[in-house]
């Protein structure tokens, strides 16, 4: 199924052009895509399969009541697997019970499991440019899943079925991380926003701001889509792996030395390291971590293995979440381009620069189209050049 873009489509038009570069992280974001914008992420018909075919128990499924976890054993059972140790299966009915009771149903990283919702995680990455996990959560009645709190994490909810009340509040401690010196802090008295989410809603909520939500006494069923930001630390951890190349930080310490040898060292080793400071800013941290951005890990049999023609309606993808950067090998000039993407570089021959410009421009292209404009290769030629690429993984075929 091919989506339109949610997130760097219709949901920038609502939300502005701006809000990658002066809301994301800073304020709350709401915007009313419609329903039809999302109906296709996730039918009952393909939640039913999810939940019948796959092996999900906790901790990726999960089941909360008024902010207590329910005891996996109420809905699951061990299947009586011999030799590779208990498996643990869902009961339909207890399951069905502990729904109708005003449980919460959390299912973790739904995106591994449904290719729409894969598609949209992937548009949400190629606009904040960081990994994004998809959890599912599904509840009848009026019941509160989570007591108020804070994600340690920024999350864009979008609304699929049925509606949730939301109260959000502001941050308590600027920007709290997972690994901190104090999460002992309150939500503050203000609201920032309260309503109700209905099918197309959808919202962006900083991390650190204080959030409650609660049934409305009728089913939801929303998608959260949760991504970690770079920050000042993470500039910091990589331009200390940098310094792995100098041989003074790899040096022991003088524990044991005279006091001015100590101070001497100790003075070498702040110099060094505020030039390395200096020659590694933060925006080269970003363009270095952009660049081993994560392929999609999508296994596309069977023409890497055994290639034959595809239909010329068939879409050629590139597998490159962010970008495919194509450069000369050469800057002086030469025979061949270098294709790199996820921190790893591929040489090809000149002529096949123009369908790797292509690709690396238009992202999904058909066969027609890419053999048309693939320049001197000809028939032959361009299908030898298209397996390469997905023998590769740069590209897949969708026939």
């Amino acid at each position: 199924m091919s989506l339109a873009p949610l997130f760097t489509g219709r949901f920038v038009e609502l939300a502005g052009a701006d809000f990658a570069s002066a809301q994301l992280g800073q304020e709350f974001v709401r915007a009313e895509v419609g329903a039809g914008e999302v109906r296709d992420l996730l039918t009952w018909s393909a939640l039913n399969h999810i939940l019948s075919t796959h092996q999900l128990v906790a901790p990726q499924l999960r089941l909360f009541r008024d902010g207590t976890q329910v005891p996996v054993a109420r809905y699951t059972r061990s299947d009586g697997t011999q030799g590779g140790g208990d498996r643990q299966v869902l009961l339909p009915d207890a399951l069905y019970r502990e729904l109708r009771g005003g449980a919460s149903m959390v299912l973790d990283s739904i995106d591994q499991l449904h290719p729409p919702i894969a598609a949209a995680a992937d548009d949400l990455m190629r606009l904040v440019h960081e990994l994004v996990q998809v959890n599912l959560y599904l509840v009848w009645g009026e019941n509160q899943g989570f007591n108020t709190h804070w994600d340690d994490h920024d999350t864009v909810i979008v609304q699929l079925a049925g509606s949730k009340h939301w109260t959000v509040h502001g941050p308590g401690r600027p920007y709290p991380m997972k690994v901190d010196t104090d999460h002992d802090h309150s939500p503050p008295d203000t609201v920032v926003w309260q309503g109700t989410l209905n099918p197309g809603d959808i919202i962006h909520v900083p991390r650190g701001w204080w959030h409650a939500v609660r049934g409305t006494g009728e089913m939801s069923m929303h998608l959260t889509f949760g991504f970690t930001r770079r920050n000042g630390i993470d500039w910091a951890r990589w331009v200390v792996e940098q310094l792995y190349d100098e041989e003074l930080f790899r040096q022991d310490l003088p524990r044991f030395a005279a006091p001015e040898q100590r101070r001497e060292h100790e003075d070498e080793l702040v110099r060094t390291l505020t030039k390395a400071l200096t020659a590694h800013r933060p925006a080269d941290f970003l363009t270095s971590r952009d660049r081993r951005f994560p392929r999609r890990p999508e296994i596309n049999l069977p023409w890497p293995v055994h290639f034959e023609k595809p239909a010329d309606r068939a879409m050629v993808e590139v597998t490159a979440l962010l970008e495919l950067a194509v450069e000369p090998a050469d800057p002086a000039g030469g025979e061949a381009v270098v294709a790199t993407v996820a921190g790893k570089s591929f040489r090809f021959a000149a002529v096949m620069a123009p369908m790797l410009r292509l690709l690396a421009r238009e992202r999904s292209v058909s066969v027609a189209r890419l053999r048309a404009e693939a320049g001197e290769l000809g028939p032959e030629r361009f299908g030898a050049a298209l397996e390469l690429l997905l023998q590769q993984h740069l590209v897949v075929l969708r026939d």
